[in-house]
Order: C-alpha cells, then structure tokens, then sequence
C-alpha cells in the first residue's frame, strides 16, 4: 500500500500484455458505475480478465432493501447473454456480482480449481440458507464444507449455464437465489446439468457467516485472503450481505491495484475550485493559529471560497459566508448547507470540510487530496502521540466503532497507503460532481438518532460511494477539547497539559530549541545566563491576564506572608496561584526551564512564581537583596524602549548590570549568598516581570 513506485507500475504494464484464457469470459450485471464496481474492473484488469458486463445503464427493477430477495433481472439478462454462447463447448464463463467482489487471483488458477472440481457448474456456498429456510432439508448432507448454494458466483461451460438458466420464466424483483436454489435441490436437474457447490472456498470466498474464517496472508509483497477453517486460498472474494465493509478491508490489501485510481483528472490546480467548510461547533483553543494555517494553505486563495459556521475570519478568499451563533443553526443543518453551496454552484469543483480542531499544518493538502482522484477521502489526523484519530477501521454490528486489525497500524504510518474506511470526520474532501449525482440529496447529516458524522458516514455508505483515508504524508493533528475553560481572558495558556504541541507552537520562543543546544545561551554577568524562552504573545498574555485580574499586592511585608514568607523584599506583584495558574507554570518550568538548567543547576524544585510590575508612582525600582532561592529565572513580558524606560538588574558584587532585558528572554542567576543584586529604576512606562524562585 506504499505509494506506486516503478516497479508495481511495470508489473502492471507487463500484465497487459499477457494474452486472455481465450476459453473464460466474465459475466456480470452493473445498471450503474459505482465505485464498487470501478473497484471490481480494476481487479480483472489488474489480473487479465476477459469481462463483459450485462445492463449497463439499464433501469434496475431486481429489487431493493425493502426486499432484499430479488435480483431476477440479473437471470434475465443472463439468459439473454447466453444465447451468443450456447454452441461453444469449451468456453466457460463465470458469472459474478461485481459491486461487491474483488478478484484475489487470476485465470490461471480459477481454471485449474475449476477443472479439478470435475463438474461442469460450480455455485459459490456459505454458511447460511436463504431465502427459504424451510428448504434446508432438501439439501444433501456435506460431510466436509459449507452446505447451501449462494447465487453470487458461479462459474460452468456455456452449454451448461443455457440449461441452468432455460427455464427462467420469473420478473425482474424474484429471487435469483431461490430459483438457482430450487433448480439445485432436484436431483434430476443437479444431475443432468452437472451441478456442484464449492464446499470449501476454493473458488469463492463468501464473507457472510464467514468473516472469522478469512485473513490476510503476507508473502512476498503479495497478499491474499486464506481461508482458515478449510486452508484455502479463494480466488474470488464476495462481500456478500452485511459484509461489505469487511469487503472494503480486504480491498485495501488485495489485490494491489490502487495505481489504476491515483492522479488528478484536471491537473492545473488553478481550474479548481473549492468551497471549504469550517465548522467552530464547541469552545475551540488556538483558533488564531487555526486560522493563520488556513491562509498558508498553498492554493490559489481567489480558487476559495470560504463558508464558515459560528465565526468570521478573513478578506483574501474569493467568497466568505458566515453563519454565526445569533442565527441559532444546528450542526447538522449547518453542514448540510456548507454542502449545499457547494453543490449548487456549477463553479464549485470540490468541498472541503474543516473543523476548527483540525490542526493542518502541511500546506499541500488541498493538492495532495485532489490528486488522488477520489469521490470522498479524508487525509489522516490523530491526537498528538494519542491513538484517537479521524477514522474508524471498522465498524460494530450496530453500526458504531470497531477497530480494525490493521487500525494502530494505519494511524501510527506503520502501513502506508490509501485506505477504504468506514468512518472518517473532521477534514474530508468531497468532489462536487458527486454532491451533484450520487450524493444529490439535501440532508446527508441526519439518519436516525446518530450524530451528524455518522449520519454523514452512514448515508454515504447506502449511496455506494467509498470514504478513502490517506496517510501517505504527515498532514497534522486533532486538538483535544475535552478540559478547555473559557472563564479566563487568555485561555490557551491553560493547555501546556491538554494539547502540549500547540502550546509551544504558540508560547515558546522559536529560538528555544537553538537554547536548548547551548548556541544562544548568553551569559552577561558571571554565573548570570541568559536565553529565549517565551514568544510575544505568551508575554503579552500572561500581562493582560494578570492585569484583567488586577488585584496587584502593595509591596509589604503583609503581602509576602500571605504568598509563603519567600520574599526577602516584598514586590508589587500577582502570584500564579492567584490567577490558577500555578499547576501550569510548574509544568512550564519541567518542561522548558529544566531541561536548560539541569545542565548548570542540578537538582530543583519551584516553590514561588509571581509577576512584578514596576511603575515610577508605584514601585520604581528594588532594593539590594537576596533572593529567596537557589537559583531564580527572571523573564522579561515587555519591551524597553517602548513599553518602558530605564529598569533592569544589577548585581552589587560584580558591578554587572543588564540594563535592556529582551522580550521573552529569561535571566537565570543564583539567588543566595553569591548574586546580591537590585532592581534598577524604572523611569517611565510599566515594566513587566515574571518570577520563579527555585529550590527555595
């Protein structure tokens, strides 16, 4: 499933030229091109098969779920076929079901198995009797096998299939299997048409009733279906009844033709045009950010159009619909509209639906889901270093999540490739010719009690349309949403623990990493270092947050009892704890400060963390001290010269002074006994602070 290198590409060319077995045709009925069937051609093609296929837009009148025994049509048009057929002893025709089956093997093998069954027709066999339970016991007794006939596969020389088929007199919506059932079950006909099931699956593989029965067998960059119960290796394999998700599994991996699908019809990404939909449907963090990527998406913005449900963001698009929160529109019903514009305007080529959890940080997507040329597919995102992801693999009987056997596989990149899931949410793609055709109807987020996803999910799916996920590149990740408070000004600063990665993206100063290597690492005093550390907003936020919170100390010794007793000279200042900020600075600390200060201050603990304002009418400057620590980290939230003037620090017994602190730089010096410093005056302005005495 790794992305088609030259090789799998020359095999494929060779394969065509590989002659036909010139005594096998394959027969099969398809009303309609769906992607099953688009699947099913690509699979004889892939193997060299010799196909025909009967009804091709024809009107399908053989039945539907309402009654699910039909299937007659197919018998007619068979019959019909036949007739060109009848005379030709030697060739043998196999005729099948095509939305739901794949080829495993080729002709050769099909021939050779056939052949050593020694009849002149063989049905495909399963498991459970349908649909007439009361004929069971007709049946023959299978000392080995599975006992009664499925009318989905059968394979027989043409002058046998002209009788098996002669005495079809039925409409369009009887049942196919009932009839072949009952020309089976007597014996006079079994006899003299030569009829035999397939009791062991050396044929046909039915998944209904079977599916703990077939694996996936690996050798030699070659995968097939093995039957375990009877040690084969069918050649062909039929997702039968409830089994047509199983049938998508196993499509992933056999056979491997995926390179038949694969590159964009209209190849000038300036002809698309593409509707994103974005959905803000909860309390979202980092939705700045969210934003900021979409604008660095490469495409062509004037190819945009943008309809965004519950927020406003952005002049550069084409086109900007805004469904905000006084418009009082459900999820559901906003979703089925975002599609809708797509699907009504004749210059909308594809929809690309968002939601703000989404973090797509590789700009290419929009390209890269374009090329692979699919109805619907869903490029792969999972919560950071978590297996939560935005596809199922499987599904449960009921219809909810299932994981697959190949689910961590997939979402960790263990495996590679272009995937048929049941189940995908979040950020997919849709082509807009298919809004327009199979996926014309107005609500495809509403079915039955589900959410809208798997109501999405779940309609697709009746309609025959495949949901692909890629995870042949690193697109990005899902936020978690679960622990987001909005009862602060600031509230992204309260997710170091939740969403981690987006947290240093946003907070942490880009030049940390080269810290963390020691590369700027400055030390202006002796044993006084000095490094990035916080971005421009983390500095900006955490001042707007203490100030929205406003309830700044008065400097005495009152104040510092209150706050632990751990400052030597009390400060005009807001402790972390005030603000409940105090579990995330620590966390801050472990993960940012300790990594650098290990390598000059072993061993430590935070015990006090506060920001100091100074204001020349309130409290200017500091008097000499010590600090009530070990070591201290002294980050500057705000810029000299602009912000304020004068301040910074001077230590008494080096006659050092650093006089212009750099925003989101941190100080880093001993605090007892060695670094006896002072605050120097801050002249005009309000300077900004933040403070952590370690290992007090």
């Amino acid at each position: 499933q790794d992305s088609p290198g030259p090789a799998p590409q020359l095999m494929m060319c060779l394969l065509c030229f590989l002659p036909y077995a010139e005594n096998l045709l394959v027969l099969t009925v398809a009303t309609k091109q769906t992607e099953g069937f688009r699947r099913f051609r690509r699979s004889a093609q892939f193997f060299n098969y010799k196909v025909q296929v009967l009804g091709l837009d024809e009107e399908w009148k053989g039945g539907d779920d309402k009654k699910p025994a039909g299937g007659g049509q197919k018998v007619r048009l068979l019959k019909t076929a036949l007739k060109q057929y009848a005379d030709d002893a030697d060739l043998i025709i196999l005729f099948i079901e095509s939305y739901d089956v794949l080829f495993a093997s080729g002709p050769t093998e099909l021939l050779k198995k056939f052949k050593q069954a020694k009849s002149k027709v063989v049905f495909s066999a399963e498991n459970y009797i349908y649909p007439d339970r009361k004929l069971e016991a007709k049946y023959p007794q299978v000392r080995d096998g599975k006992r009664f006939l499925g009318s989905g596969g059968f394979i027989g020389y043409a002058p046998n299939l002209k009788k098996l088929v002669e005495e079809w007199k039925g409409q369009d919506d009887d049942s196919d299997q009932l009839f072949y059932t009952n020309v089976f079950l007597d014996p006079e006909k079994r006899e003299n048409i030569n009829i035999s099931l397939d009791h062991r699956s050396r044929i046909f593989q039915n998944l209904n009733g079977a599916l703990d029965e077939v694996v996936l067998k690996f050798e030699n960059a070659r995968v097939r279906a093995r039957n375990l119960l009877y040690d084969t290796l069918p050649v062909v394999i039929h997702g039968n009844g409830p089994t047509k998700l199983q049938l998508n599994y196993l499509g992933n991996y056999i056979p491997q033709i995926w390179t038949f699908e694969t590159g964009c019809t209209v190849c000038d990404e300036g002809l698309q045009m593409i509707l994103i939909g974005i959905f803000i449907e909860q309390p979202t963090p980092f939705l700045s950010q969210f934003f900021s990527r979409l604008r660095k998406l490469h495409y062509p913005k004037q190819r945009i159009q943008l309809f965004i449900h519950n927020h406003e963001h952005g002049k550069e698009y084409l086109a900007i619909k805004v469904i905000g929160p006084d418009d009082e529109m459900e999820n559901a019903e906003a979703r089925n509209l975002g599609m809708d514009l797509c699907r009504k305007d004749p210059d909308c080529d594809y929809y690309f639906s968002l939601d703000a959890e989404v973090v797509l940080k590789n700009t290419e997507t929009l390209r890269i889901l374009i090329e692979q040329n699919k109805l619907v597919i869903a490029p792969l995102v999972s919560r950071h270093e978590k297996l939560w992801s935005n596809f199922w693999g499987a599904l449960s009987p009921d219809g909810y999540y299932a994981r697959s056997e190949d689910y961590v596989d997939i979402v960790q990149r263990r495996r590679v490739g272009l995937w048929n899931v049941p189940y995908i949410s979040s950020v997919y793609m849709v082509k807009a010719s298919t809004l327009r055709s199979e996926l014309d109807q107005g609500d495809l987020f509403h079915s039955g009690k589900l959410d809208a996803d798997m109501a999405f999910c779940h309609n697709v799916r009746n309609q025959g349309v495949f949901m692909y996920l890629t995870n042949r590149h690193q697109f990005g990740h899902i936020l978690s949403l679960e622990n987001y408070q909005t009862n602060h000004l600031h509230n992204d600063l309260w997710q170091i623990f939740s969403n981690p990665e987006d947290w240093r993206e946003k907070y942490i100063h880009e030049n940390y990493t080269a810290a963390l290597k020691g590369k700027l690492v400055e030390m202006p005093c002796p044993d006084v270092y000095w490094f990035p550390i916080f971005t421009d907003t983390a500095c900006d936020e955490l001042v707007e947050e203490m100030e929205h919170y406003g309830k700044w100390s008065t400097g005495d010794n009152t104040d510092s009892r209150i706050q632990g007793g751990y400052e030597n000279v009390p400060t005009i200042d807001i402790h972390m704890n005030q603000i409940g900020f105090e579990r995330e600075w620590y966390k801050f600390l472990l993960d940012y400060i300790a990594p650098i200060t290990e390598k000059l201050y072993p061993g430590y603990y935070t015990k006090l963390a506060f920001v100091v304002r100074y204001k020349p009418d309130e409290q200017p400057s500091l008097m000499p001290h010590h600090d009530a620590s070990t070591f201290t980290i002294n980050i500057a939230l705000n810029r000299v010269g602009i912000d304020y003037e004068g301040g910074g620090c001077r230590f008494l017994r080096y006659n050092c002074s650093i006089r212009a602190p750099r925003k989101g730089w941190t100080l880093m010096h001993p605090g007892r006994l060695t670094h006896y410093h002072e605050g120097l005056p801050t002249t005009k302005g309000t300077r900004y602070i933040a403070v952590s005495f370690l290992d007090p």
